[in-house]
């Protein structure tokens, strides 16, 4: 599979994608010249003040908008289908406002290079979706040794099939088995998106989970087992929080950043 027609280059971020969905891409990697930097709020922000928040950002470094390549958000519960489409929706405004979200036309589809985890804490949830966090390209300082990316947030929803219940592997099932099979899954997605990007697990600095379901039983056997160093070899962040389609239960991220700030 050729690289630009799975992992194409969002020039005027300075960064590459995977595609995935209208919402988000599956993941980014800074282009050569270019690393990512993550910045975390000190207290997550509303969207539209966090949107503000980052534009003054990237002004203030001297980034143009088109720079911003992944955030995280935190939603108040588990959106349905419909709902979750619906806040995809409005999210996307500011994206296209911002150059960087192009809807579909003439029969093309729509293209989003940003990366993105949303997730819904079970506790301390906030009253309306906000952002905790956000990363973007910069120039690369003359020491950079390695390369830097962002992989999205994946649950264990397959991505051929019609509605997310009947994409969603053991569907209901929490039980120890069940658990193990969705984590099986998602941490094969990880992966693949690891490779599609040019890393593996030993270029993984951050390594999340998010789940309110038990996993203890299986950190060791399906991540920090795993060759190279293991899928968490500088450990494991483990969210109190699920994902954010009613009835999935597991989700995952990994990223790689340059260094990340507090605003």
């Amino acid at each position: 599979m050729e690289k630009n027609s799975v992992v194409p280059v969002f020039t005027a971020g300075h960064y590459r994608y995977i595609k995935a969905v209208f919402q988000y891409s599956a993941g980014v990697a800074a282009e050569p010249g270019f690393e990512i930097e993550r910045a975390r709020f000190s207290k997550p922000l509303p969207l539209a003040e966090a949107f503000a928040a980052v534009e003054v950002h990237l002004k203030t470094i001297g980034r143009p908008v088109t720079a911003f390549a992944a955030c995280e958000l935190r939603s108040p519960a588990q959106f349905t289908e419909q709902g979750f489409i619906d806040f995809n929706k409005a999210y996307v405004t500011t994206l296209e406002r911002w150059g960087i979200y192009r809807g579909g036309s003439d029969g093309d589809a729509p293209v989003n290079p940003v990366a993105r985890t949303n997730v819904c804490p079970m506790y301390d949830a906030p009253k309306a979706p906000v952002m905790a966090a956000f990363s973007y390209t910069v120039p690369a300082q003359q020491n950079a040794a390695r390369g830097t990316f962002i992989l999205s947030g994946g649950g264990e929803a397959r991505a051929q099939g019609g509605s997310y219940r009947e994409r969603i592997v053991r569907l209901g099932d929490t039980s120890p088995e069940g658990m193990r099979e969705k984590v099986m899954f998602v941490i094969a997605e990880m992966e693949r998106r690891l490779g599609l990007l040019g890393f593996g697990w030993t270029d993984a600095i951050h390594t999340q989970a998010y789940t309110v379901q038990n996993i203890g039983h299986l950190v060791g056997e399906l991540l920090a087992s795993r060759g190279g160093g293991g899928a968490c070899a500088t450990g494991l962040t483990w969210h109190y929080a699920r994902p954010p389609v009613i009835d999935l239960e597991f989700e995952m991220d990994v990223r790689g950043a340059a260094r990340e700030i507090v605003l």
